[in-house]
């Protein structure tokens, strides 16, 4: 059986001595359910310090969803490149703002499939406002918590959303919502994607190594 208690321990450790993810870092500087839905659709497919510099043009404008729809979709996509696909995420911060007005008084529901009916958002997405923005229980899982949790051999699955149902399954409740900061962390430093720094990984001997070509 593999012991995620002992390596949920460890990573926690470990992880301290690097940056947390962007988003969380916004979570925990804006303390609000919308800033973290932008910044995390900001976030798909971006670096983390693009990210960061366009949330920071982008609420120096703007900050509640009644000031963000009156901005011109335009004006949104230039603040807010380089990221990833600004012009579509553009399109989707407008639309997702006059839903939020028009249904939910200018408020972010606390609901995962109310949140999935918005524009641009995923599942990724959603659970991350779900936990971050509303400390609700939720899984969030990116490329490296779907990466990681394979390649420990902790999960089998192939999609991101069925690595989400499998570890809903699995995981300990009182890790759905600190895994994904963690494994993001862990796998942008430590299991990357290519090449992982196995020889510096604390939870090594635990490790299964599913698809590990090459190491560190």
């Amino acid at each position: 059986m593999f012991p995620i208690l002992n390596v949920i321990k460890i990573i926690s450790r470990e992880v301290r001595r690097f940056k947390e993810p962007i988003v969380t870092r916004i979570s925990r500087e804006m303390r609000d359910p919308f800033s973290i839905l932008v910044s995390t659709v900001l976030s798909l497919r971006t670096k983390d310090d693009c990210t960061a510099a366009a949330s920071e043009r982008l609420f120096a404008l703007a900050r509640p969803p009644q000031d963000m729809l009156n901005l011109p979709e335009k004006k949104i996509a230039k603040v807010i490149y380089p990221v990833g696909f600004y012009n579509t995420k553009a399109k989707h911060i407008k639309q997702f703002c006059a839903i939020l007005v028009e249904k939910y008084n200018g408020r972010v529901p606390a609901d995962l499939e109310r949140l999935l009916e918005l524009p641009g958002v995923g599942r990724k997405t959603a659970n991350l406002v779900i936990t971050l923005g509303f400390g609700i229980p939720g899984i969030c899982v990116d490329t490296h918590v779907h990466r990681i949790t394979n390649r420990w051999g902790y999960v089998h699955t192939r999609m991101p959303n069925e690595t989400e149902f499998a570890l809903r399954k699995c995981l300990p409740r009182r890790f759905w919502i600190i895994i994904n900061d963690l494994l993001v962390t862990y796998g942008q430093n430590i299991c990357t994607p290519v090449s992982p720094r196995c020889s510096e990984c604390r939870i090594e001997k635990w490790c299964a190594r599913v698809g590990v070509q090459r190491s560190r």
